[in-house]
């Protein structure tokens, strides 16, 4: 099934502050749809969506011609929304293969047992541990300054004490 519909946006987009006017008018557009197509999952094209953030997203357009599609799928019913004369692209997914029978298994169990990290996971780690001796480097450096100051104050109040005791003496 599919349907065009020319959908209004300034009304919504005039009730958010100026800085959110483009997310609100993406959330308008599903909404108009959601209410009008009676399917909650929304997907908008490339197209749409760029015609929606061509002018950034302070200033939104005030309507949009929009060609909207029922598409029936494994997972479930969703709308696929795009701009009035542009062609449809399709929705890539990707497979994942699974292996069948005990290699599959085999390959399961060893990725739960032996907690296999991802390269993000790594990354992060790698990035925690540069923080952390950067964060020491600095509190050993900052221990030193007050070791050094701890220093200077005694020797000052060494040199003060001494000439007291210089000037005692002449007074003697």
């Amino acid at each position: 099934m599919e349907r065009t519909y020319i959908i209004p946006l300034r009304k919504e987009w005039l009730k958010v502050p100026i800085y959110k006017r483009t997310k609100k008018a993406v959330t308008a557009t599903k909404q108009f749809l959601v209410k009008h197509m009676k399917v909650k999952n929304i997907k908008l094209g490339r197209h749409l969506n760029m015609k929606i953030f061509e002018q950034g997203y302070r200033h939104p357009p005030h309507k949009v011609e929009v060609s909207a599609e029922l598409i029936k799928d494994k997972e479930g019913d969703y709308i696929y929304a795009e701009l009035v004369g542009v062609k449809k692209e399709v929705l890539k997914k990707e497979k994942v293969v699974k292996k069948e029978g005990l290699a599959g298994k085999i390959e399961e169990l060893a990725s739960k047992t032996t907690g296999q990290k991802t390269e993000e996971k790594k990354e992060q780690e790698k990035i925690l541990r540069e923080e952390t001796t950067k964060t020491e480097k600095h509190a050993q450096v900052s221990a030193e300054k007050i070791k050094a100051q701890d220093e200077g104050a005694k020797h000052h109040e060494k040199t003060i004490i001494s000439e007291t005791n210089k000037q005692n003496r002449k007074k003697q």
